[in-house]
């Protein structure tokens, strides 16, 4: 799968880019979404407009950790892996008995982003099973994504030459687009365009930026991890505010 969004639309942490960028041999964002479309003929690319384009393929998906994609009105999402916990969720969210995976993702972010009662980060723990999703919100041009505590689906993200956040399942083929200019997506962790990079997990810390090399001992996009040492600011309540909660997240 690949999601290849605009800096205006995601821009991922600045460490995420390798300050040896001179030296990095990386595409620009419609090449990748070309690159990654050419290679397969059963490619799927869903064009969303100036915001970039998302693309999935069934045709190399993993045995264990099945891909889906979904669009419900003016949101779309492709889903990696598999939940434990469907049959609850579909009873928490409304849905019917054939609501699967991605249904219940988008069904997730559709509550949080209409003043939902509950924090992003206690949505995402309810999700229980090997997954990876991404979802790209066309209204609010807004983007949600996300890996299980487990880091059980591989999923990788980088910047591309003009600065686009590029989100896939391949590490090679971010290797060849992205340069040294990505990393592992950290285990745990979600990533809003509002509110930047968190950890479901452990929500009232921040994450820091961890220096990586290759073999070469280069440097190349950092990997995050929880700072047990430091905490984020405490958000306001959600419930009974006029507030749209839904930039908070």
């Amino acid at each position: 799968m690949l999601t290849v969004l605009k800096r205006s639309v995601a821009q991922g942490p600045k460490e995420l880019t390798s300050p040896n960028v001179d030296s990095d041999r990386r595409k620009n964002g419609i090449d990748l979404v070309d690159s990654f479309v050419s290679a397969d003929s059963g490619t799927v690319c869903i064009n969303l407009g100036d915001a970039g384009a998302m693309a999935y393929t069934q045709s190399r998906k993993p045995l264990f950790t099945p891909r889906s994609f979904g669009a419900v009105e003016d949101m779309f999402c492709i889903f990696e892996g598999v939940l434990d916990n469907v049959a609850v969720l579909r009873q928490r969210y409304g849905l019917n008995k054939s609501a699967n995976e991605v249904s219940i993702v988008i069904e997730a972010y559709r509550t949080l982003r209409d003043r939902g009662p509950y924090p992003a980060d206690q949505v995402i723990r309810e999700l229980s099973g090997k997954f990876a999703f991404v979802l790209y919100d066309s209204t609010s041009q807004a983007l949600f994504t996300a890996l299980d505590a487990d880091g059980s689906v591989p999923f990788f993200w980088g910047t591309s030459a003009d600065g686009c956040l590029v989100l896939s399942d391949d590490p090679n083929f971010l290797k060849e687009g992205c340069g040294k200019s990505f990393a592992p997506f950290p285990r745990g962790c979600f990533f809003s365009t509002s509110g930047g990079l968190q950890s479901f997990e452990q929500p009232l810390h921040k994450l820091m930026p961890m220096p990586r090399v290759d073999s070469k001992g280069q440097m190349c996009g950092a990997n995050f991890k929880v700072d047990v040492f430091a905490k984020r600011q405490a958000s306001m309540p959600r419930v009974g505010s006029e507030a749209n909660w839904a930039n908070a997240f």
